[in-house]
């Protein structure tokens, strides 16, 4: 299974004519595939190649696609699915996939010694699920357009705002809106359903196995 999507991922980019960039071609050669390039239906905005995330700077120099061990792959497009067949008009939007250590190593130095430590997994301990392609961070949106739906906060907010453990509370006090309570419920409901397990303090991230099935069973990106 691994070589067929590894194949369709090469075939696919030279029908394009694009030449993948470095970091691309490593992931492909490690047997991650393209989100996109399974379909194409499925919004992809990598907050990492942007500075606007919470390092305020650009981590992936050379990369903008979305890529996921097949296994994340084939459960995401089975999120699509059961979201377009609710709400035809909607679509997911990924932020981030498949992280190299390296980039996970940056991250971490950023947030070490303050506050914000205990929201990036410690490269030093294995990293988080991220690092094995078995993670990824994901958005509503509107699937003409790639307008994001309001969740609340923004995607990469570090702080209690986005945790999803008492989202009643942060209605009551104003803190997110009854739209973006349901839109949130609305995201866990088809990743849930497609396998995912979201995270406690990220409505964001999902992940599709647990820390010690990862390191048991796959392989770390360096």
């Amino acid at each position: 299974m691994r070589h067929i999507f590894l194949f369709t991922a090469l075939c696919l980019s030279l029908t394009a004519g694009a030449q993948p960039s470095p970091t691309a071609q490593k992931m492909a050669r490690l047997g991650f595939v393209d989100i996109q390039q399974q379909d194409t239906s499925i919004h992809v905005s990598l907050m990492y190649s942007r500075p606007d995330n919470f390092t305020g700077r650009i981590l992936y120099a050379d990369l903008r696609e979305a890529y996921l061990h097949p296994k994340a792959a084939r459960a995401l497009l089975r999120a699509q699915q059961l979201l377009r067949a609710q709400r035809p008009e909607l679509s997911l939007k990924v932020y981030d996939a498949a992280r190299p250590m390296h980039i996970q190593q940056k991250m971490w130095d950023t947030v070490k010694g303050t506050a914000q430590q205990n929201y990036v997994s410690n490269p030093r301990n294995g990293g988080g699920l991220h690092n094995y392609g078995l993670a990824v961070d994901i958005t509503l949106c509107e699937a003409a357009t790639g307008d994001t739906l309001d969740m609340g906060t923004v995607v990469d907010h570090l702080g209690p705002e986005a945790h999803i453990d008492n989202e009643a509370a942060l209605v009551r006090r104003g803190i997110i809106s009854m739209q973006a309570l349901a839109n949130r419920q609305l995201l866990r409901k088809v990743m849930k359903q497609a396998g995912f397990t979201p995270l406690r303090s990220e409505w964001w991230h999902f992940n599709l196995v647990s820390r010690a099935e990862a390191r048991a069973h796959y392989r770390v990106i360096p």
